[in-house]
């Protein structure tokens, strides 16, 4: 079911040509992970983040609105499609927690830096590597010191 809503909110974005970066357990597989997905994350640029909402409307599970949860700060929208949670980011401002440092950090996403990786039956933008591998491992979850292990295994 992941590939039915990954096509899906691909498809809303792609149509509207709205830049948008893969990130979470997604990008994670395309670099080696191999546990399964919870979710959908992603990140697309502020300018664009309200035409998103709008363009799923019909999908919202969580508003959109600025939150802080499980060492992420930021705005963000959950869509649910058949059954799937899809998360969408407004870059702008975005923090995280690093459990390291004990203190919030800027998550600062650039469009320009990624690797297209065939994932679910498409080719998508995932954020580069490394720039996955130093967020996860700032915030240190569970599911994230996993991802982290499985990336650096592949190398």
């Amino acid at each position: 079911m992941h590939q039915v809503a990954a096509h899906w909110i691909v498809g809303l974005l792609r149509d509207r040509n709205i830049p948008f970066l893969i990130c979470g357990g997604l990008a994670a597989r395309g670099y080696g992970s191999e546990r399964a997905l919870n979710d959908i994350d992603l990140f697309v640029p502020g300018t664009h983040f309200g035409e998103v909402v709008q363009a799923g409307h019909d999908y919202v599970s969580k508003s959109a609105a600025r939150r802080q949860e499980e060492g992420w700060y930021l705005t963000y929208v959950q869509f649910t499609y058949e059954g799937i949670k899809v998360e969408v980011g407004n870059a702008d401002d975005a923090r995280i927690f690093d459990m390291n440092k004990q203190t919030w950090i800027q998550l600062n996403i650039d469009f320009s830096r990624y690797k297209t990786v065939r994932l679910l039956g498409m080719d998508l933008p995932l954020m580069l590597k490394e720039d996955l591998v130093k967020y996860k491992s700032a915030l240190s979850r569970p599911v994230d010191i996993q991802d982290v292990r499985d990336i650096n295994e592949r190398e």
